[in-house]
């Protein structure tokens, strides 16, 4: 969707904002009547390129007139003659000026799209984003400090060569005058030789402490930057892989941590060298309260700690277990069905003369009687680590299967009460790293699986992965499910939101979202009223064979497998009552139809319009709501397109004809119709014609109230039908 049309859906007090944007300098008749090729251009370029600037000047004017020869309505055409005639006259000799007007009302037209959003975000969203400019802020702060240690760093690795050249000179004036004759030794020139010598132990010492000093204070800054920003850091990021998990659009990439783990590390290892070096410095010179035995041993101690941690840190799990045949419902892992995961180690090591190994392994340390269930992995548990051809670090990717293991009755576990969609468990990893004289040994846990064994446990897995990802901070706790707690509304509805624009490219509006608080929640619910994990997944919807989640997600399933281009085009309404309904549809012209999903029937939707008697009186007739079955065979647009009623007997016709609020359908769904057959087929072209027979209200049989009288005919009449009104397309296109 174009800037423009994205401002032109703004409410009123934005929109006023962009009013005040367009004036004499720059019309907004022009940014109208040119909006795509506007967008397309580098304005900000030109406002600093004289010879730039000119050319879009000139490709304005030409736009224009193109924009003129088109434009029909005379007053239209008046008015943007006058605004041609007023650019040309304002900016013929500075259209550099011209650019930068441009440019200017452009970044502020954004500037008001994102305030807009932000105003529509969702309590969770708005929490996240809300902090994003403190993030940015702290995150600076953090190459700034890590910049500083670096430079630190680097100072005293100088400090460290000059110890080394004071000791030598001070190593061979000292052999120097132990090799002169003992006859020398009490002269004067000896004495002066020996007061240098002392000075320059004196100035070794001062150096040698005042280098050990830097170092501790490194050593505490790289502590303090470790603990306070860059931990903080990743587990933010790990709280943002949670939330991607289950559709949140919000995840950063892991290269910015990778940098900063990789440089941290490489200033830890570059502080052990120096330590080490002043090691190998001692046994060359030493003396009486010579500082670096007294203090290397501890700092080199709590420089090994921090290498142990930053690097045991750094091994992460950057692609969670997803199957490549669910790849919008990550950690529901089917047995048998092969699934992907990828381990990355952050920091960026030197060269090892050794393959690292990452072994797996499932359920690791599992307490007993947590679950029912035991499975173990088919496939390979062992892979090297390779160096990522675009980011250069270590990584592994696996490719596993599971299946579960054949115990007796008397071997399963008593105690859990879970049902197995319920069931977490985990994918441990571990590795161990020799580098620079230490040992290492990394361990990391994918988040919790749900391991189902038939495709029916889908929708239930999946809103155990929701549910705890949303509400969960503690990655680890498998026994989440023994006392879930309950969500807010305001949590609840954003993650549902992220499932549609996850399974499409639209989420909810805030009347959808309406709509499904009071379907689970009853009227005048609030985004501070609680949802409880029985009543969104396992209670069943009063009067309903389904829960609420079972219900949404055979719709999720039925638009991304049949309705995908409707649903993106808005044409849905999708979740509306039917008193809404009708409250909509009364004051509407004949034949005008909304669209929404079926709550009686899983992964259905149906269509009603409205039919004014001659009396004024309104009329709404429902369809029996379409399904996957049936869609599987005739897409739904061309289900709006060929729809007919036979109403006692009179010819077939389409009762259609405005899509909700006043849309002509042909207009709506036209680009979304089957093509027609090619010419050369040597067939007669033919069609399934959905259709329902609306019976008069004397021959219908006893039935529940009803708005209409004539309802549409039962699902058994429309197969029926379906086998037998087959018509020629041509025929039925020159029809419409």
């Amino acid at each position: 969707m174009s800037q423009w049309k994205q401002i032109q859906q703004l409410e009123m007090r934005l929109l006023a904002r962009v009013d005040e944007l367009y004036d004499d300098n720059f019309p907004m008749d022009i940014r109208q009547g040119l909006a795509g090729w506007i967008e397309a251009q580098d304005w900000e370029s030109a406002s600093a390129n004289v010879s730039m600037a000119a050319v879009l000047y000139s490709n304005m004017l030409s736009q224009v007139e193109v924009a003129l020869s088109q434009e029909l309505n005379f007053l239209h055409r008046h008015n943007m003659r006058i605004t041609q005639q007023h650019l040309q006259m304002k900016y013929a000799s500075n259209p550099v000026a011209m650019s930068r007007e441009i440019a200017n009302c452009l970044e502020e037209e954004r500037r008001i799209l994102s305030s807009a959003c932000v105003q529509q975000q969702s309590p969770l969203e708005k929490s996240l984003q809300l902090q994003n400019s403190a993030v940015l802020e702290r995150q600076k702060n953090l190459d700034h400090r890590l910049g500083m240690i670096r430079t630190s760093v680097q100072i005293m690795e100088q400090g460290v060569k000059c110890i080394e050249n004071m000791q030598d000179d001070f190593d061979f004036r000292y052999k120097t005058l132990q090799s002169r004759e003992p006859s020398e030794r009490n002269s004067e020139l000896m004495k002066q030789e020996v007061t240098r010598l002392q000075e320059i132990l004196n100035r070794l010492d001062f150096k040698r402490k005042e280098i050990l000093s830097k170092m501790a204070v490194v050593i505490q800054e790289m502590d303090d930057l470790m603990s306070s920003q860059l931990s903080v850091e990743l587990r933010d990021w790990k709280r943002q892989q949670q939330l991607a998990v289950i559709g949140s659009p919000l995840l950063t990439g892991l290269d910015q941590l990778q940098t900063w783990f990789t440089l941290t590390a490489q200033s830890l290892f570059q502080l052990k060298r120096q330590l080490d070096k002043l090691g190998e410095l001692v046994l060359k010179v030493t003396y009486e309260s010579d500082p670096i035995p007294a203090q290397k041993p501890r700092m080199e101690e709590r420089l090994k700690c921090l290498i142990y941690h930053i690097i045991k840190n750094s091994f992460v799990v950057e692609q969670q277990p997803c199957m490549a045949t669910h790849p919008q419902k990550p950690l529901v892992i089917k047995t048998g069905v092969q699934f992907v995961t990828k381990v990355r180690l952050l920091v960026k090591l030197p060269a090892v003369d050794y393959q690292l190994k990452v072994k797996t392994t499932f359920d690791k340390d599992l307490p007993p009687g947590r679950v029912s269930r035991q499975f173990f992995i088919v496939t390979n548990t062992t892979k090297v680590m390779d160096a990522d051809e675009v980011n250069g670090c270590l990584c592994a990717e696996f490719r596993h299967g599971l299946k579960e293991k054949k115990c007796g009755n008397s071997a399963k576990s008593k105690e859990s009460l879970l049902f197995v969609t319920e069931e977490l468990h985990s994918l441990s990893f571990e590795a161990h790293l020799t580098t620079q004289g230490l040992n290492i040994d990394l361990e990391t846990s994918s988040l919790p699986l749900v391991v189902i064994s038939n495709g029916i446990q889908m929708p239930g897995a999946w809103a155990s992965i929701m549910w705890f990802n949303l509400l969960s901070h503690e990655p680890q706790n498998l026994g989440f499910f023994g006392s879930p707690p309950p969500a807010t509304w305001a949590q609840l509805s954003e993650v549902l939101s992220w499932q549609f624009c996850t399974n499409s490219a639209q989420g909810l509006n805030k009347e959808q979202i309406d709509m499904l608080g009071e379907k689970l929640l009853g009227q005048h619910c609030s985004n501070s009223d609680q949802v409880h994990w029985s009543k969104f997944s396992k209670e069943n919807i009063p009067g309903k064979p389904f829960s609420f989640w079972v219900w949404l997600d055979s719709i999720l399933e039925l638009i991304r497998k049949h309705l995908l281009p409707v649903w993106n085009q808005n044409y849905i309404m999708g979740f509306v009552s039917k008193g809404k309904e009708r409250t909509l549809l009364r004051d509407k012209e004949s034949g005008t139809f909304l669209l929404r999903f079926s709550e009686s029937h899983l992964g259905g939707i149906t269509f009603t319009w409205v039919q004014h008697g001659d009396d004024g009186e309104a009329t709404f007739n429902s369809v029996e709501p379409y399904t996957k079955s049936l869609l599987s065979t005739l897409p739904f647009p061309d289900i709006i397109r060929n729809y007919k009623v036979i109403s006692d007997g009179l010819v077939p016709t389409n009762p259609l004809k405005f899509l909700y609020p006043d849309i002509p359908k042909d207009k709506a769904f036209g680009q979304l119709y089957n093509n027609l057959p090619s010419k050369a087929n040597p067939y007669i072209p033919s069609t399934l014609i959905p259709c329902s027979e609306m019976r008069s209200s004397n021959v219908s049989p006893p039935s529940a109230p009803c708005d209409s009288p004539q309802p549409p005919m039962t699902p058994g009449e429309f197969d029926m039908l379906n086998q037998t009104l087959c018509f020629d397309m041509d025929v039925m296109n020159s029809a419409y």
